[in-house]
């Protein structure tokens, strides 16, 4: 069976959010309008999203954006919810990550009773996974790298998602590429060359 995997498309990675991504709000309303022709061609479809509480030296003052950042998605903010222009009513289950420390990847992320994301999707049964959402170079990246790791066969929905730099999206695009993912448009043709 395969899912649909929507990472982190929330408030503080789309415009006017703390960290945002340009084009998210696009990404959120284009999943929208994905799910309403396509949900039916999946088992499952999930979410994760980042949810911090006090993830240490993750947050600063003076981030270097690689490995510290502003402040974003805090528990009981705003920021954390997922986009409005997300359709959630087709969402089956969302995973949480990062409350005490940083995650990037969605696998790192358990549902509300507490089950990891890998072990929740094969209790679905789920062999294939398509990937949409945010951010491109971050953790739509490191999600489709360890759902590989994991042993599912994935697919990067290429104009679902947006990153935060030209440079790094590409590098992550062969990245995931060579770790044996499959950039695919969702309009079922190869993956269109993008700067997201």
């Amino acid at each position: 069976m395969r899912a649909l995997l929507v990472v982190d498309v929330q408030n503080d990675f789309c415009e006017g959010g703390s960290l945002a991504v340009v084009g998210g709000e696009v990404v959120a309303a284009a999943i929208t309008d994905y799910l309403a022709t396509k949900a039916d061609d999946y088992g499952t479809v999930v979410a994760t999203r980042d949810r911090h509480r006090d993830p240490g030296a993750h947050f600063a003052a003076h981030p270097d954006y690689i490995d510290s950042w502003p402040p974003h998605c805090v528990v009981g903010t705003p920021g954390a919810e997922l986009h409005p222009a997300l359709d959630t009513s087709r969402i089956d289950e969302v995973f949480d990550k990062g409350g005490y420390a940083a995650a990037y990847s969605g696998f790192e992320g358990v549902s509300s009773d507490g089950m990891p994301l890998a072990d929740w999707l094969r209790a679905h049964d789920v062999g294939e996974i398509d990937l949409a959402g945010l951010a491109t170079d971050y953790c739509v990246r490191a999600t489709a790298l360890d759902a590989v790791d994991e042993g599912f066969a994935v697919r990067v929905l290429d104009d679902l998602i947006a990153g935060v730099a030209s440079d790094s999206s590409a590098r992550a695009r062969e990245e995931m590429r060579g770790a044996g993912v499959e950039l695919v448009s969702s309009r079922g043709s190869a993956a269109r060359p993008a700067d997201g």
